[in-house]
C-alpha cells in the first residue's frame, strides 16, 4: 500500500503527521462559504472544492463509503456527494433547518432542528421517504454499527430519541445534560457520548438499557465528538479552543490545544487519526489518534462545521 506523510512545519511545535492509507478522504462541510472541502491525506492537500446548498453544516458518509450527505441549514436540503466522481448527484428537499446526518445502507436520516422531526432519505433512490417527529431542535444523530437504531439529540429537549431504524418509529427518550449537540457511539454499539454544550460535560450511555452510565466534565461548549476503534473519545470544545481525550467510560486522559472555535469531529475508520474542525479559524486539525498529538491544520472554506471521513 502507497503511504504519504503531510509536511509539518518547521518550528510549528506538531508532531509529524500519522500515515494514511490511499484511498482515504477527508470531507469539510463550509457553512460560511456554501460549499464542501475535499482533503487527500495522501497527497496532504484539498483535491476538491464542492458547491452545495445554503450553508452547510452536518455531514454524513454512506457506511459503503460512496456516497457523503451534506445538510444545507439555511435552504432546507441535502446534497448527495458521489465520493468517487465529487460531484453532487441530487439534492433533497427535507425539514426546516436540517443539521445533522447519520446514514445506514438503506437510508439517511437527517435532524431538522426548526421543524423538530428526522427526514428519511432512501439512499437507492435519493427520495424523501417518511419524517419522524423527536424531540425539540433536533441537532444531530449517530447510526449503530448494525444499522438498527438510530440516535438522535435534542437540543432544545435536554434529551436523545432512539429511533427504530426497521420502522421508522422513536422506541426510547433519554435525559441527558443541557443543549445536548454532537454524539458519537463506539465501534462495537455498546456506548454512547453525547456533548452537552450547556453544561461543559458529555454523558455516557449503555445502549443495552439506554441508560446514562456517567457524566464527564470536559472544556467549555463541548460541540463536535468523535471515538475512535481503540475507544478514546474525542470532544470538541468550542469556547475554549481544546480537545478533550476522554477514556471508554468518560475518565480524562487529556487536554490537546487546537485552533479557534473547534466545532466538529470525526474518527478515521483505520484508528489513524481524529479530524477536528475550527470554525474560527477556517481550518481543520489533525491529531494522532494513539498519542494524541497534532499534526499542522490545514486549511479549508470559510467556517468549517461538520467533517466525515471515508475510505
Amino acid at each position: 500500500m502507497t503511504i504519504a506523510v503531510l509536511v509539518v512545519l518547521t518550528g510549528s511545535g506538531f508532531d509529524a503527521a500519522p500515515r494514511w492509507p490511499t484511498r482515504i478522504q477527508v470531507f469539510v462541510a463550509n457553512s460560511g462559504s456554501d460549499n464542501v472541502s475535499v482533503y487527500s491525506p495522501r497527497l496532504g492537500k484539498v483535491t476538491a472544492t464542492v458547491q452545495v446548498g445554503d450553508y452547510p453544516t452536518g455531514v454524513g458518509a454512506h457506511p459503503a463509503g460512496h456516497r457523503v450527505y451534506v445538510a444545507n441549514e439555511s435552504s432546507d436540503t441535502v446534497s448527495v456527494i458521489d465520493t468517487r466522481t465529487l460531484a453532487v448527484i441530487a439534492t433533497v428537499p427535507v425539514g426546516a433547518n436540517p443539521y445533522g446526518v447519520a446514514a445506514t445502507r438503506t437510508h439517511a436520516y437527517v435532524t431538522n432542528f426548526g421543524s423538530h422531526d428526522v427526514t428519511v432519505i432512501d439512499t437507492t433512490t435519493n427520495a424523501p421517504v417518511a419524517t419522524i417527529p423527536v424531540g425539540r431542535s433536533p441537532h444531530s444523530a449517530v447510526a449503530s454499527p448494525d444499522g438498527s437504531r438510530v440516535y438522535v439529540t435534542n437540543n432544545g429537549g435536554d434529551s436523545v430519541t432512539v429511533i427504530n431504524t426497521s420502522t421508522n418509529t422513536p422506541v426510547a427518550t433519554i435525559p441527558v445534560g443541557i443543549f445536548p449537540a454532537g454524539i458519537a457511539i463506539s465501534f462495537d454499539g455498546k456506548l454512547l457520548y453525547v456533548a452537552n454544550t450547556g453544561s461543559n460535560t458529555i454523558t455516557v450511555i449503555d445502549t443495552a438499557d439506554n441508560g446514562p452510565s456517567a457524566t464527564a466534565e470536559v472544556g467549555s461548549a463541548p460541540l463536535g465528538v468523535a471515538v475512535t476503534r481503540g475507544g478514546r473519545v474525542h470532544v470538541a470544545n468550542t469556547r475554549s479552543d481544546t480537545v478533550s481525550v476522554l477514556g471508554p467510560t468518560g475518565q480524562p486522559l487529556d487536554v490537546v490545544q487546537v485552533q479557534r472555535m473547534p466545532e466538529g469531529a470525526a474518527a478515521a475508520f483505520d484508528d489513524s487519526h481524529v479530524d477536528v474542525t475550527n470554525t474560527g479559524s477556517d481550518t481543520v486539525s489533525v491529531i494522532d489518534a494513539k498519542t494524541g498529538k497534532p499534526a499542522a491544520p490545514f486549511a479549508v472554506g470559510a467556517q468549517p462545521e461538520g467533517v466525515v471521513v471515508t475510505s
